[in-house]
């Protein structure tokens, strides 16, 4: 059992957690929410033993075994498979005793070193682990190549895989789903489902909790407070909670109205100098209820989009791809005014594609395509947030799109996506991977358009910018197309689903619980198809040959990446000592001013250091993956 009793928890002067009180059993599926900062990290770093609590009680079983995300992205020259598999050292342990017995001919040993391969489930070790990358979406052809030949958010699918693989009592996730499509987000659902130790994952994904926990610990207010049963039922719960609270709350003021005026009206009136002075000390020892108020920082909605009276963009008889290799044919799609559409598929058989012709980023490779005569596209997809300018601040990015715009408004847009005061003037390169998302959907609002062309927008955002974004998009009058594994957002915003499968595009007859059966059935027949497909088998001193030749082509690239992985990893050090040193209450006194600029001078170098040799080995990643594919 874990147990936390009057834990206090700080980052440097910022107190995340005060009395907290939280107790969770063995075999306990929990979701954890709360605002970002408001310490769910911190938490899993207290279980991991990362850190300890400022004061308090915690105590976890000494014998458990935890698993967890890695949050850093994977940096191996292993394979795929190897990278997943060590996730169980104590698989590979008995594999070296295995073939320490082999080179020695020590048979005792070698069937002692079996019995205990066998007491693990070892010998089906690289089965699983195979299961898990194809659950995550990685191809079989791919469970051979280097870690680092993947992009980013493959890259954190393998940290997910290898912390699956990891036998466990507790398991810890921050935000699992993040990186994942909706084909993935359902396997892992499944999966999650038959997990039978205790489970804590931090999520803003609501239709996955509500089908994996039954549990949610809300940090809020620098408590962690436990409520039964998934997220609606949390949901449902709190909302009956803050209207009790508001009665409350309203109550007790007129309350207080009464006895201030009670008060003013005979505190110098002897004769009833004695009811007042009595009066007075309710008043103090009336405990404050904070009033109940929807506390999401976001307000914002789609203004109406320009008028378009025909079709916005039509595509016929197209043939979509990339570089001449076709990935979708015959497509047929007319976006009218008012279309809104979710588009479903499996991972890898081309929405994103298609999103990209649609867009003009991609030249049809046959076929037709015509664009309204006042057709304005909104288009979010990830790679829009490595384009943002890191020098630049929000409201800079707003003025640069429309000059002529006053600070005031602008200002006042931003406030609607929680920029406010300093932080709609700050550089963006210190922007959370969440703040820039909200960004990049902030410069699409705030241009009007009448076609929405979406690519997993809630990647990084938070429940209650999500909601905010739902509800935006409810109201959005404009076309609408978008795919996402936020199952919320897609049941409340679109109207039609399309299926991309098979090299095709068509309407797709059903909902997404449907759809989830559709996958089902889709990933049964490709399993039964292959063992059909026998690829041929490379000669092992041809496929050594190749491999050492693609090292030779790729060793300059790989070489310049461990360069910067050194030089980041330094400056992460370097940064930690500095932050260490800042949360150190001393330094804020006056006599220590001059040390303290001397930190922070340091601290935004640092940063900036950090930011360049960052964007340096994306670079590099992208190259690598060129010559890669």
């Amino acid at each position: 059992m874990i147990s936390l009793t009057d834990v206090e928890m700080r980052r440097g002067t910022k107190v995340l957690l005060s009395e907290a009180e939280l107790t969770v059993h063995p075999g306990q599926h929990i979701g954890i929410i709360g605002a970002n900062g408001s310490g769910k990290s911190s938490l899993f770093k207290l279980l991991l033993g990362e850190v300890t609590p400022d004061s308090g009680n915690f105590a976890i079983p000494l014998q458990w075994r935890i698993a967890h995300m890695a949050q850093e992205l994977a940096t191996s020259e292993r394979n795929v498979l190897d990278f997943v598999l060590d996730g169980d050292p104590a698989l590979r342990k008995i594999e070296q005793m295995v073939e320490q017995a082999l080179a020695s001919g020590a048979d005792h040993e070698l069937a002692d070193a079996y019995e205990k391969m066998d007491g693990i489930n070892g010998f089906d070790a690289h089965y699983r682990a195979e299961q898990l990358l194809h659950g995550l979406g990685f191809h079989q052809s791919e469970v051979g190549r280097p870690v680092n030949s993947f992009s980013g958010g493959w890259r954190i699918r393998l940290n997910l895989a290898q912390s699956l693989m990891s036998p466990s009592d507790l398991l810890l996730l921050d935000e699992p789903t993040n990186h994942l499509d909706l084909d993935a987000t359902l396997w892992l659902e499944s999966w999650l489902k038959s997990y039978s130790g205790t489970l804590l994952i931090i999520s803003h994904d609501r239709d996955f909790l509500d089908n994996v926990v039954s549990r949610i610990v809300h940090i809020k207010h620098q408590k962690s407070i436990m409520y039964k049963g998934n997220y609606s039922a949390f949901e449902r719960v709190r909302s009956e909670r803050l209207a009790l609270q508001q009665a409350s709350y309203e109550k007790q003021q007129k309350r207080k109205k009464d006895v201030e005026a009670f008060v003013a009206r005979f505190r110098y009136k002897a004769s009833k100098a004695k009811q007042a002075q009595s009066r007075l000390k309710e008043l103090q020892r009336m405990e404050d209820i904070a009033p109940a108020h929807v506390d999401s920082p976001f307000y914002f909605n789609f203004s109406s989009p320009k008028e378009a009276y025909s079709a916005l963009v039509n595509l016929s008889m197209a043939t979509l791809g990339h570089q001449g290799k076709k990935v979708l044919s015959n497509v047929n799609l007319d976006l009218q005014p008012g279309t809104r559409i979710g588009l479903l598929g499996p991972n890898g058989a081309g929405k994103s594609t298609l999103i990209s012709s649609l867009t003009g980023e991609l030249d049809l490779i046959e076929g037709v395509r015509v664009y309204g005569d006042n057709v304005h596209i909104g288009y979010f997809a990830q790679h829009q947030l490595e384009v943002l300018d890191l020098q630049a601040s929000a409201l800079l990015h707003i003025q640069r799109i429309s000059p002529t715009a006053t600070d005031q408004v602008v200002r006042n847009f931003l406030g609607g996506f929680d920029f406010h005061n300093d932080k709609a003037l700050d550089p963006i390169r210190d922007f959370s991977g969440g703040e820039k998302a909200r960004l990049a959907l902030a410069l699409i609002v705030w241009q009007r358009p009448n076609l929405l062309l979406l690519d997993e927008p809630t990647n990084h955002l938070d429940i209650e910018m999500r909601h905010a974004l739902t509800m935006a998009l409810q109201n959005y009058e404009g076309a609408l197309l978008v795919i996402s594994h936020d199952r919320h957002l897609l049941r409340n915003t679109v109207d039609e689903f399309y299926l991309v499968a098979d090299g095709t595009l068509c309407e797709f007859d059903g909902d997404l619980k449907d759809y989830q059966a559709w996958l089902k059935k889709f990933v049964r027949d490709i399993d039964a198809k292959r063992p059909l497909v026998l690829e041929p088998v490379e000669d092992k001193k041809v496929a050594r040959q190749k491999a050492a030749q693609t090292r030779e082509r790729m060793a300059p690239i790989t070489k310049k990446i461990r360069q910067l992985e050194t030089l980041m990893t330094q400056l992460q050090t370097d940064l930690a000592q500095i932050e260490a040193q800042l949360a150190d209450e001393n330094i804020y006194k006056d006599e220590q001013k001059m040390e303290l600029n001397d930190h922070l001078s340091a601290q935004i170098e640092v940063k900036r250091r950090l930011s360049t040799y960052e964007e340096q080995w994306l670079e590099c990643q992208e190259a690598l993956e060129l010559e890669n594919n």
